[in-house]
């Protein structure tokens, strides 16, 4: 590929692509109009470091495995900073993302669904990481906003003798939900309105549409495995706190 020749129209379209984002935004009025904009240049210069350090390790496992971790650390650290964690919740979310991402990643290798290579252990360690974190996000977020807005409620159940587990159940139930909703409907509408970035690669890397729907599959379900555990996890650490948020 010249990359000299699509090098412009790249910067061009994404540069358009930013500003009818940050545009549409500020128009309506909305507070920090110009994130999306810092995110997309944050993210291009993830990619280009990300780009060269790959190119080193990518046919090295242990690399990989490393490389994996250190996206782990940067989840937890960005999920912990979303949901306002304190340092005790943030180990406890640390923790919640260990097991559901390992113990997604040990089924997926070690049943052989999908062979132990490099680029695989990249390629699904990588997706599940961040949608792990997003599912953590999207949880801990939940689950606050709805003790603050129901905090009536909860201290209510408190003042009968509950524990604070007991008085934050149903909205740790409806939280977990929640956060799971746009990753069911990603694998629900895979094939009908979604067309799934790993589905794409592995097809534009060279693999048949067959092989590259049973890769799909298999990352879908662990997107979801990975999401429920984490979930599930952090609002358990949630519903133990001895003091209702603030707003």
């Amino acid at each position: 590929m010249d990359w000299n020749a699509v090098a412009l129209p790249t910067l061009l379209g994404i540069c358009v692509l930013v500003a009818v984002t940050a545009g549409a935004l500020a128009a309506r009025g909305v507070s920090r109009w110009f994130a999306p904009a810092l995110a997309v240049l944050r993210a291009t210069a993830q990619l280009a470091a990300l780009s060269l350090v790959l190119s080193a390790v990518i046919e090295d496992l242990a690399w990989v495995w490393l490389a994996l971790l250190v996206m782990l650390v940067a989840a937890v650290l960005t999920a912990g900073r979303r949901i306002g964690a304190d340092a005790r919740l943030l180990l406890r979310l640390a923790l919640a993302m260990v097991v559901a991402a390992g113990t997604t990643l040990a089924v997926v290798f070690f049943t052989g669904a999908i062979t132990v290579t490099p680029q695989n252990v990249l390629a699904v360690g990588g997706i599940v990481v961040g949608n792990t974190m997003s599912i953590a996000t999207l949880t801990g977020r939940r689950y606050r906003a709805s003790v603050v807005e129901r905090r009536d409620e909860v201290e209510g159940w408190l003042a009968l003798g509950a524990t604070p587990r007991q008085s934050t159940l149903e909205i740790a139930r409806n939280a977990v939900f929640e956060a799971l909703v746009p990753a069911v409907d990603q694998t629900r509408t895979t094939g009908m309105v979604v067309l799934p970035g790993a589905f794409v690669g592995a097809v534009f890397a060279g693999a048949s549409p067959l092989e590259a729907g049973r890769f799909q599959l298999v990352v879908l379900a662990g997107i979801l495995c990975a999401g429920a555990l984490v979930a599930v996890g952090l609002v358990e650490a949630l519903s133990r706190a001895r003091t209702v948020p603030v707003e």
